[in-house]
């Protein structure tokens, strides 16, 4: 420990002839505030040293990246600065006691006795008490009893609060609990220096305080890791571990087993067959085999009174020729076909229709392949796909009919979402766009006239009507816009590949729209000018300023796809925010009494 107080008194004797501070200028309680000051460059350095770590790894915490955060904050919080602190404090002792003075020179010996611009007797304050027993029993004197309870615990709780918040600067777009390995050294510091001198402690913490100030500014320079990084990390978390390779065993050689006997063969029995062929098309891949030979029949159905109790209608249409499907009535219409409101008899459950028109061959294959490809996709809150029907006049898509009203309505009649409904709405929407990409599919056209609030206030994705299979050119004619102008990606606008990042733009387009009431790019007054805006990259000025979310809104909804955060990230930004904030993922973004149910508002749009 001598060497140490060496080093120290030394260090001491330097600050002391080298830097003048502004006030007292050839007091040693302003040279010791100083030392403090340079003492308080570790944790900065810390901080520092965290954020480039972070940098480069994202938010990809293991064993050996926690370890590293560990020891840097044990030694530039704890380790390194409890040497220094008991170093002063035991050069000041020695020098009040008239012992060695360990790096100071016989004329820094002289000065320490001389009377200071703020106490009496220098060395006395600096070497009298320790700080044990100036808070148990404190004593009235030169600096009074409040100077001591400033400076020895004040100034330490402070120093840890600004410690504190530079971790958590340099650990932003990401979890903030390993700031802990920052601020947990430091209060073991500020425990550990109760033996030590209370006047070298105390002015220690008191050059501590600025420098752990203008440390935070510092720390923000850095910067944050980019999203392309915190993208990767994500993207490892949610990899399936891979199984241990299995050890296999050294193959032994069996004996043959001896050639079967000879059965004569099974005489030839007539295979199962249906009473009449499936009218509706063939079932999707995933769905349930059709019922064998001599089911239970359904007519058509006949029970007028139930649907019409159910619909407000007075009769109903058959559809399909083995009159499964009773249509009730239209949703809406568009470029693709009809959406028809109709009533599945054999299940007795309502359900959506959507028929397409069907002028060739090719466009019966790619509505068979898009439905085939929306069917695999199961999320609680994504529209789910049922069967295929057939008639004269076109294929049809059977698809969940969900009750409730757009989230344009909601907006337009029940105001604006706040930050907890809004993130709700990011949670469940991001999560059902990841299991449509998880398959393949893009959605492609995500806005507000396509998320449907149900009665319980949860929101669900619907109308993949222009949803395609990644990398399938053939889905979509060409020259046909895609999307809608207000809130789409400019890569699209620009006619260029869809990607999950496009439709990452327009879910948070939508979640921005719940947030202000405005689409992010504003209002144009035709499609012809939103499209321009959308191509030309026009910046989003209607963001919700106020909202918690404001800065991961404008980081997803970047120009660039690359710069974008992932929906992996997204989801784990939100949702990390509503645990902090006590409120679960799965609850309402709405009133279950948000708007009166209307045609209009069920209008599935093209």
């Amino acid at each position: 420990m001598g060497s140490v107080e060496h080093l120290i008194g030394s260090l001491l004797s330097a600050v002391h002839g080298a830097i003048r501070p502004p006030v007292c200028r050839n007091d040693w309680l302003s040279t010791v505030s100083m030392l403090g000051a340079i003492i308080a460059l570790l944790p900065v350095l810390a901080a520092i040293l965290i954020a480039l770590i972070r940098k480069g790894i994202g938010n990809r915490y293991n064993v050996a990246s926690i370890s590293t955060f560990g020891v840097i904050g044990v030694v530039c919080c704890l380790a390194v600065p409890w040497l220094a602190f008991r170093g002063a404090s035991g050069v000041m002792r020695n020098v009040a006691i008239g012992g060695d003075p360990r790096g100071l020179t016989a004329a820094n010996v002289a000065s320490i006795g001389r009377r200071s611009c703020l106490v009496d007797d220098q060395r006395g304050y600096l070497a009298n008490h320790t700080v044990y027993s100036a808070l148990t029993h404190p004593q009235r004197g030169t600096v009074g009893i409040w100077l001591h309870l400033a400076l020895l615990v004040g100034a330490p709780l402070l120093c840890l609060l600004l410690v504190l918040l530079q971790g958590r600067i340099a650990l932003r777009r990401g979890q903030k609990w390993p700031g802990v390995l920052l601020w947990l050294p430091l209060l073991g510091l500020a425990v550990a220096t109760g033996p030590l001198r209370a006047g070298v402690v105390g002015q220690l913490w008191l050059g501590f305080v600025p420098v752990s100030a203008v440390g935070l500014l510092v720390v923000f320079l850095i910067g944050t890791p980019r999203w392309s990084v915190i993208n990767r990390s994500a993207a490892d978390r949610s990899r399936p571990q891979q199984p241990p390779p299995v050890m296999r065993q050294p193959v032994q050689p069996v004996q043959s087993p001896p050639p079967p006997a000879y059965h004569p063969p099974v005489p030839y029995e007539k295979p199962v067959t249906y009473e009449k062929p499936i009218a509706y098309g063939k079932p999707l891949a995933n769905e349930i085999p059709p019922v064998p030979a001599n089911p239970v029949r359904y007519d058509a159905p006949k029970a007028q009174p139930q649907t019409a109790q159910l619909t407000g209608a007075a009769a109903t249409t058959p559809m399909a020729a083995d009159g499964r499907f009773a249509r009730v009535r239209t949703l809406g219409s568009g470029g693709f076909g009809t959406v028809w409101l109709a009533m599945d008899t054999h299940l007795d459950r309502t359900v959506a229709v959507k028929f397409a028109h069907v002028p060739d061959a090719d466009t019966e294959q790619r509505i068979r392949r898009e439905a085939k490809a929306l069917a695999a996709v199961r999320h609680p809150n994504c529209v789910r796909i049922y069967d295929i029907v057939a008639e004269p006049d076109g294929l049809g898509i059977v698809m969940e009919y969900i009750d409730g009203p757009l989230l344009a309505d909601v907006v337009k009649k029940n105001g604006l979402l706040d930050d907890v409904a809004a993130a709700r709405l990011w949670v469940t929407m991001a999560g059902a766009l990841e299991a449509a990409h998880a398959q393949g599919v893009l959605h492609r056209d995500v806005k507000p006239s396509n998320v449907i609030v149900d009665n319980r206030g949860a929101p669900h994705l619907i109308d993949f009507g222009i949803a395609r299979s990644a990398g399938d050119s053939t889905l979509t004619g060409t020259g046909m816009m895609v999307g809608t102008p207000d809130y789409l990606a400019p890569e699209i606008a620009r006619n260029g590949p869809p990607t999950p990042a496009a439709d990452c733009w327009q879910l948070a387009a939508t979640v921005s729209y719940a947030l202000s009431g405005k689409p992010p790019r504003g209002r144009r007054p035709d499609l012809m000018a939103a499209m321009m805006a959308a191509a030309a990259e026009e910046p989003c000025r209607e963001l919700p300023g106020g909202s918690v979310h404001a800065r991961l809104l404008a980081a997803a909804l970047d120009n660039d796809p690359a710069r974008r955060p992932s929906l992996a990230t997204i989801r784990t930004q939100v949702s990390g925010w509503l645990a902090r904030s006590g409120n679960s993922e799965d609850g309402p973004i709405a009133s279950t009494d948000v708007v009166p149910e209307t045609p209009a508002t069920q209008t599935l749009r093209h």
